[in-house]
């Protein structure tokens, strides 16, 4: 009888510690879902703006990347992304990947043409394949007609359009779609 107490005791614990742990996991799984707010997107802009400008004028000189990321770059010339090894001058790469780590950052990019239209930096994502929600700040060569006042508000409402700009400072915008 005793050793069926301690079996059934240590089922009870280990039953209560995966329950904390899936608790533990789901919080954080739900408060990364969460998109950042404005504010602090905003406030990042401000401090690496600098950065945010090389990023742009380095994106708009390299006419044939399209994105830029960690994991490697794409390029007009290639259909998927792959290593950037040879499609960059030496260190440019490496340049591009200082300044997204710089102003944390996830990925670069471009319109595809001689003058792009948009060029941005992603930010924050959230979802899985196509259900995936994006935040980039952007620099749009023409103020865009889908504006909204505030992201904030935006998030709040229960029905909204997919793609929208709050404007930020210039050319600069915040760009969501949700």
């Amino acid at each position: 009888m005793a050793q069926l107490q301690i079996s059934l005791k240590r089922i009870a614990i280990v039953l209560l510690s995966v329950a904390v742990v899936l608790c533990i996991l789901l919080t954080v799984a739900f408060l990364r879902s969460r998109p950042p707010r404005e504010k602090d997107l905003i406030q990042n802009f401000y401090s690496h703006r600098a950065a945010y400008e090389q990023l742009k004028d380095m994106l708009r000189q390299d006419k044939q990347v399209l994105r830029v990321a960690n994991w490697g770059i794409e390029t007009t010339g290639s259909p998927f992304p792959t290593p950037a090894e040879g499609k960059l001058p030496p260190g440019r790469y490496e340049e591009y990947v200082a300044l997204l780590k710089q102003i944390n950052g996830s990925w670069a990019f471009r319109d595809r043409g001689e003058h792009p239209e948009v060029v941005g930096v992603g930010v924050w994502a959230s979802g899985f394949g196509g259900d995936t929600r994006h935040i980039q700040i952007c620099w749009v060569d023409q103020a865009p007609a889908n504006q909204v006042a505030s992201l904030d508000d935006y998030y709040r409402r229960a029905t909204r359009p997919r793609d929208v700009y709050r404007h930020i400072d210039d050319n600069w915008y915040l760009f969501a779609d949700w």
